[in-house]
């Protein structure tokens, strides 16, 4: 089966808001779940199976990631070049210069970097990326990776989406913000995924981690294209890229972002919210409800065998 996503202007300079008035939710399907599924995007045609570099989803990669990202200083982060499909990142960066510019939000000074806004409509490639990032699937990886579970994705984009730092921007070491304003769940992690072909460390925009208790620079991530660097948040996660971006044209320095979450209750909700709650409930309902409330786990999981027979 394949897929074809293609604009009515097929010139790269083409607006979002006018070609693509309906973008469908693409999600990539784990490896090897659906063989010769592809999807075309402006000519370019992409298996599914292959956005996401199998050789990094196999148990035992698996485990070798994340004891380098248990091991990394100064906080928990994970490197890794040739996660996602090369072409598909082409295709992403070529939609930058296709968001309108109303899709930016203001940036505080003329140099800053700039982001998208919050629930941006985004070029097809773009919204493919970050459908497989918000995909079930992925987001089980990540949990394996991280040790942190329940992890919830935001299609909203908030503090992620689009990345930009135009000539002479910086970004002084800081930490993420802690929960999300709107829903206000915790910030557990965020991963980044560079589009700079050729960029070298001289051109400045490098990504420093600091540590925070030495005040200085421990490792350094150059914004190449295809890297992907995953990092927790935490009392500790200072980042930043804080030496002017200066490459000898006019070229940006590019990058897509997502933020991973968990809620207030997360894995433990209270077996009060969990029942299903009846306007007017069955006798059988009630006696059902009440002895969940008294019961412990282990008996009700061996009472309600017994109801079901």
């Amino acid at each position: 089966m394949e897929l074809v996503v293609q604009p009515p202007s097929l010139q790269l300079g083409y607006l979002v808001d006018q070609a693509l008035p309906g973008i469908p939710e693409l999600v990539a399907p784990a490896p090897g779940a659906t063989a010769n599924t592809t999807i075309t995007i402006r000519g370019v045609t992409l298996a599914l199976d292959e956005l996401v570099a199998p050789r990094f989803l196999s148990p035992d990669a698996r485990d070798r990631l994340r004891a380098a990202l248990q091991g990394a200083a100064p906080f928990p982060h994970l490197v890794i070049d040739g996660l996602f499909n090369a072409r598909l990142l082409e295709l992403v960066a070529e939609e930058f210069d296709a968001q309108p510019q109303n899709s930016w939000a203001e940036a505080r000074e003329r140099q800053a970097p700039r982001r998208s806004i919050d629930r941006v409509r985004l070029g097809p490639a773009s919204q493919l990326y970050f459908d497989i990032v918000h995909s079930g699937w992925f987001v089980e990886w990540l949990s394996a990776l991280t040790g942190v579970q329940h992890l919830l994705p935001d299609p909203s984009l908030y503090g992620g989406g689009l990345h930009e730092s135009p000539h002479g921007a910086t970004f002084p070491i800081h930490r993420d913000f802690g929960y999300h304003a709107s829903t206000g769940l915790k910030n557990e992690m965020v991963l980044i995924t560079y589009l700079n072909k050729g960029w070298l460390p001289e051109w400045g925009g490098v990504l420093e981690l600091w540590d925070k208790r030495r005040g200085q620079c421990v490792s350094e991530v150059v914004p190449v294209f295809g890297r992907t660097i995953l990092m927790r948040h935490g009392p500790a996660s200072f980042h930043g890229h804080p030496v002017p971006v200066q490459p000898p044209d006019t070229r940006t320095r590019r990058s897509v972002a997502a933020y991973y979450y968990t809620g207030h209750e997360r894995g433990i909700p209270s077996r009060n919210h969990l029942n299903t709650v009846f306007l007017q409930p069955l006798v059988r309902h009630r006696v059902i409800a009440a002895l969940r409330q008294l019961m412990p786990p282990i008996l009700w999981t061996a009472a309600k065998k017994l109801l079901q027979r």
